[in-house]
């Protein structure tokens, strides 16, 4: 049986993962996250989850690694991560009363195999006032999540729905990726 690495320092992904009992590590990945700004949003993370697997791969070719990125998206802008207070606020602020698009990509690298492939979840926001962004902002939640949310958080309390699979949202498709991952020949 090979290793399992995570690709990843996010510790929503790694939780997912040990919530299945699965044996892994994990391995940061310091990759360019850098992408053509023509490109869809399934191709950037799909492109950015592959650039992460593959750079931890090179370095423990005899494991299976899995690689993942994650993007908001709404009306076809793509929010990240915010820099600061105030652009968090107004990535609250834009998401209010409205739906969205989180589109998580995974890659699964091993010697002998490769698979990629992405998950789009719709989610729908609440009405959300200043005060009730400020208070989440308070929390500290949303400074290292894409689209200033976490949904397994906090953050749950400002979704009003989403139509598509929730891990995906949190970051790591786990159902889709488990199948994957025995395509690819790996076995626990």
């Amino acid at each position: 049986m090979k290793n399992l690495i995570l690709a990843s320092s996010s510790p929503r992904r790694k939780e997912l993962l040990e919530n299945l009992q699965l044996s892994f590590h994990t391995v940061s990945s310091d990759v360019d996250e850098n992408y053509d700004p023509e490109w869809s949003p399934e191709e950037i993370v799909m492109a950015l989850a592959y650039r992460k697997a593959k750079a931890v791969s090179k370095e423990h070719p005899a494991s299976f690694v899995i690689g993942s990125d994650t993007v908001v998206v709404r009306d076809q802008t793509i929010l990240g991560k915010p820099q600061n207070l105030e652009e968090a606020f107004s990535m609250l602020k834009s998401l209010s009363g409205r739906s969205h698009s989180v589109y998580t990509g995974v890659a699964i690298v091993s010697e002998s195999n490769e698979r990629k492939f992405f998950e789009k979840t719709d989610v729908d926001f609440w009405e959300l006032s200043d005060e009730e962004i400020n208070d989440y902002l308070d929390t500290g939640e949303p400074f290292d999540k894409a689209g200033a949310y976490g949904i397994q958080g906090f953050g749950s309390i400002l979704v009003k729905r989403i139509s598509g699979d929730y891990f995906s949202v949190v970051g790591l498709p786990v159902a889709r990726t488990i199948r994957e991952l025995k395509k690819a020949g790996y076995s626990s």
